[in-house]
């Protein structure tokens, strides 16, 4: 990539501010007629990362808390995680001796978020993640790694770290959820029987064939694995540890986590918001607070109807999100006249619909020896960016030259080397890939280009060019290698280019590229403070919002891995500050 990433704006604001709010004390009015479920200072609504950190925060200030969560289970799309955490001069980074300073950090944010995101909020999140971290970690079994190596995604811009500065969870042991552990979230990616991997580990679980680390990183995966079924532990990482490790820390905190509660209205009195009404076994009812409710609810992934009116088409059902994310607080603050920002974007990456559950393509589109096309068989993006921009370009080639589906190219000199998703070099696929159209083989590339319904000389010109590029080790005209990002999920035993080899080896394969994510990004517009705002920029009293319910102080870019989490938790931090009084 050359310059700053790309920008769009779309706000999508609720019609007439006054007259949603005097809805919302209607509403409120019915509401107080419900049966009381209880009084605590704060509410928080979700039970994911930004949610859990604000109960935990609120609860250490002081102030009674309660979190209400819509699923059966707890830690909503951060359990399903590989729970990356982008907190730039947090305590774990600079205790390895990462080179980071806050001046660094605000030029690389502003670098990569642009003006549309306010300065303040910007500010807010780097000042106050190190010690939303140092917090977590003193209130909480929680204790985090730097994930060495794993890039910021535009190290080449002011301030960008080539070796990262993402952190992640290190292991804790279920055994101390106790019954809770039956009620963490599962995770999206199942870790194999027996080992114990962490996010930074699959970088290399993907080159054991080849690689003599990744054979090292596997033997110390399954040693891990070994280690601790000897001491009968239960060895959580990922997003299982960091969902885990708070709801640990709220309940040593003293904080009630109510599971099958989902939120159907905010309650609003006198202009402010002062409670919630839930669903409780069965039935509705009032929970109020005395200083306001923390929506972080999630985005609304699963909600095809608010897709279909915010986003661009086409949108399937391709989202990783927890599947109760359908938007409802979303729609709870807008009802009471809140502003919304960026509804077009989400945390895009390119994703294989396998039957069941698409995958979340990171290595499989970047190792060499596969490129991506078009439906007219040409390249059209650097294979290896950030999974973000990848889907960004999609989107605005497909009018014109239409990109929805891509088709991932590989050969079996590829599939002879790496992992693919869970399936081991070699290996074959499952027959429901391609009996669903998700995977396709063919011995020529011009029947696998009559497999997939691009034209056989474009496919074949293009894996020609492809291979004389990828034989100098240069992409002149994609780019693809020029970022150190783009060199985290590639082979180094490949030269001159880790991303880069040729495809020769019969037979070929294809695989349908749709445009995933990991969640959609906006939603309710917040300040510095986490405060919700509407349209006119006025804060409406007591309602505060995080993580994927809040529009993103990403704005419509990704500065790195764990920029959800991350921010996420920072604000869930930041709005528990504030109802403490303490900001």
């Amino acid at each position: 990539m050359t310059g700053s990433p790309s920008r769009r704006h779309l706000l999508a604001g609720a019609a007439g501010a006054g007259l949603a709010v005097a809805t919302g004390v209607q509403q409120g009015a019915r509401a107080a007629d419900l049966p009381l479920l209880g009084t605590y200072d704060v509410v928080v609504v979700g039970s994911g990362a930004a949610g859990m950190t604000a109960a935990l925060t609120a609860a250490r200030q002081g102030l009674s808390c309660v979190v209400v969560e819509k699923a059966a289970t707890f830690g909503g799309s951060a359990a399903r995680s590989g729970a990356g955490i982008w907190i730039p001069n947090n305590p774990v980074i600079l205790a390895a001796g990462v080179p980071d300073t806050p001046a660094k950090a605000a030029a690389y944010l502003a670098a990569v978020v642009g003006p549309e995101v306010p300065a303040d909020r910007q500010r807010a999140f780097l000042a106050h993640g190190p010690a939303m971290l140092a917090s977590v970690m003193a209130h909480s079994p929680l204790r985090f790694r730097w994930m060495e190596g794993y890039s910021d995604y535009y190290p080449e811009l002011p301030g960008g770290l080539p070796n990262g500065r993402s952190v992640e969870p290190d292991q804790l042991d279920g055994n101390l959820l106790g019954a809770d552990l039956a009620r963490l979230n599962p995770s999206y990616l199942q870790v194999p029987a027996g080992m114990v991997v962490f996010s930074a580990d699959y970088k290399w679980l993907n080159l054991t064939a080849v690689s003599v680390r990744g054979a090292a990183v596997a033997a110390e995966c399954l040693a891990r694995g070994t280690k601790a079924a000897l001491l009968g532990q239960k060895p959580l990482t990922m997003g299982q540890s960091l969902a885990g490790g708070l709801r640990l820390g709220l309940r040593a905190a003293g904080v009630p986590l109510w599971l099958s509660s989902p939120l159907t209205d905010l309650h609003v009195e006198n202009g402010a918001v002062v409670g919630a009404v839930i669903t409780r076994d069965g039935a509705p009812g009032l929970v109020r607070a005395r200083r306001g409710v923390v929506v972080g609810s999630g985005g609304f992934e699963h909600d095809a109807a608010m897709r279909a009116q915010y986003q661009r088409r086409p949108i399937g059902e391709w989202s990783v999100g927890a599947k109760e994310n359908t938007g409802d607080g979303i729609r709870a603050g807008q009802r009471l006249g809140a502003d919304l920002a960026l509804m077009d974007d989400a945390w895009w990456g390119p994703a294989i619909p396998l039957p069941g559950q698409p995958w979340f393509c990171l290595a499989e589109r970047t190792l060499p020896g596969g490129l991506l096309v078009n439906a007219a068989g040409r390249r059209f993006v650097n294979e290896a960016g950030p999974y973000s921009d990848v889907v960004h370009t999609m989107y605005d080639q497909n009018p014109t030259d239409p990109a929805i589906p891509a088709w991932l190219i590989t050969d079996q000199n590829y599939r002879n080397r790496y992992l693919f998703k869970d399936v081991a070099p070699t290996f074959p696929f499952p027959a429901d890939w391609y009996s669903s159209g998700a995977a396709h083989k063919a011995w020529s590339l011009d029947a696998l280009a009559a497999a997939i319904g691009v034209p056989g000389p474009a496919l074949r010109a293009t894996v020609d060019r492809f291979n004389s590029l990828a034989l100098r080790g240069d992409d002149t005209d994609l780019g693809r290698g020029d970022s150190a990002y783009d060199h985290y999920y590639t082979d180094p035993g490949v030269l001159p280019n880790s991303c880069l080899a040729p495809l020769w080896l019969p037979p070929f394969h294809a695989f349908r590229i749709v445009p995933g994510d990991l969640g959609t990004k906006g939603g309710l517009r917040t300040d510095a403070r986490a405060r919700v705002l509407r349209p006119d920029g006025s804060v409406i009293p007591g309602l505060y919002a995080a993580g994927n319910a809040s529009a993103a102080v990403m704005g419509h870019s990704y500065a790195g891995a764990g920029s959800t989490i991350g921010p996420a938790m920072t604000f869930g931090y930041i709005a528990a500050l504030d109802l403490a009084g303490v900001l």
